[in-house]
């Protein structure tokens, strides 16, 4: 009976927590709930939107085509015959014909678009670790930091993408490896001014304000409080810029930057089938039509992820 008193009296001598620190304690308990949330109103405003569907659709096709192309290729995309050259959509046995040299065109599409996934991809992804480290640190830590990095970005905005793609490939010559450094030079200037600029906005919000004053370190917070709420942003913008990196790459290799022969690339083929157009047009539209509908899918799904995101839609 007297420890029950005790312990009655214990709690009742325990000071009440204040105001702000219950407002804490419940915002730390419905923190993962928001979260989650949120993640499912992206999905949910995803699955509502039959564009994004469609396109994502479309890339996941094109995509399991080309990983499976040594399955679904009925013919070496290397061997050709000019007994059989530029033959005309659905002829037997070359269901999109032959290019100039004799070669299935449906095996050098599946095949090609491996390196044009591939160039038009890496320099993206390469660009956006590159440029969210870059356009964190300068949109964090602001000052002189901040000076170096953001004037030196802006040197590379004096010259046209196209332009600088073509002139870092030619001091560097021809070659894949070549290319997607120059495409990465190219895109990492426009994801560090998207970084630097979505930091700005989130470095003076409360809770970062709060976990700087409870003593955390500048590194814990940028990676424990201010990633997690840029780097949504700064995805949704690279993923649009793989429909342009596949454009530039494509153009690179149409002008003997990118890879080069007798690999089957989109952008090359389309360069050794241009002679072929007066002879055989839609076959020597293939490899283009191949690059729009990709660089058209990126683009909008790009467009429907930003658009899911946003939570002011």
């Amino acid at each position: 009976m007297s420890s029950a008193i005790d312990q009655a009296r214990m709690g009742a001598a325990a000071p009440a927590p204040t105001a702000a620190e219950a407002e804490l304690a419940v915002q730390a308990r419905q923190a993962p709930e928001r979260s989650r949330g949120y993640w499912a109103g992206v999905w949910r405003r995803v699955r509502r939107d039959p564009v994004t569907i469609v396109c994502a659709a479309i890339l996941l096709l094109m995509l399991l085509a080309i990983v499976f192309a040594p399955l679904l290729a009925p013919h070496d995309p290397y061997q050709g015959s000019m007994i059989r050259r530029l033959r005309a959509i659905g002829t037997p046995g070359y269901l999109l014909g032959t290019d100039e040299l004799g070669r299935d065109i449906l095996s050098r599409l599946l095949y090609g678009g491996r390196l044009s996934w591939f160039i038009g991809i890496v320099p993206v992804v390469l660009a956006f670790c590159i440029g969210t480290v870059l356009g964190v640190l300068a949109g964090y830590a602001g000052g002189r930091v901040n000076m170096l990095i953001m004037r030196t970005t802006d040197v590379f905005y004096a010259f046209p993408s196209v332009l600088l793609a073509v002139a870092i490939s030619g001091a560097l010559g021809a070659g894949i490896f070549n290319a997607i450094l120059a495409l990465t030079l190219v895109f990492v200037p426009p994801i560090i001014r998207v970084a630097e600029s979505v930091t700005q906005g989130v470095r003076n919000l409360d809770f970062v304000d709060a976990a700087r004053a409870s003593g955390a370190g500048g590194f814990t917070v940028v990676r424990v409080h201010v990633l997690g709420n840029v780097l949504g942003p700064i995805f949704v913008y690279a993923t649009s810029l793989i429909s342009v990196c596949m454009i530039l790459a494509s153009g690179l290799s149409f002008l003997g930057l990118g890879t080069k022969p007798p690999e089957p690339e989109w952008g090359l083929m389309l360069n050794t089938l241009r002679t072929a157009i007066y002879v055989q047009p839609w076959v020597a539209v293939l490899p283009g039509a191949c690059i729009f509908v990709t660089s058209i899918c990126f683009n909008l799904l790009s467009d429907g992820l930003r658009q899911a995101m946003d939570v002011k839609g």
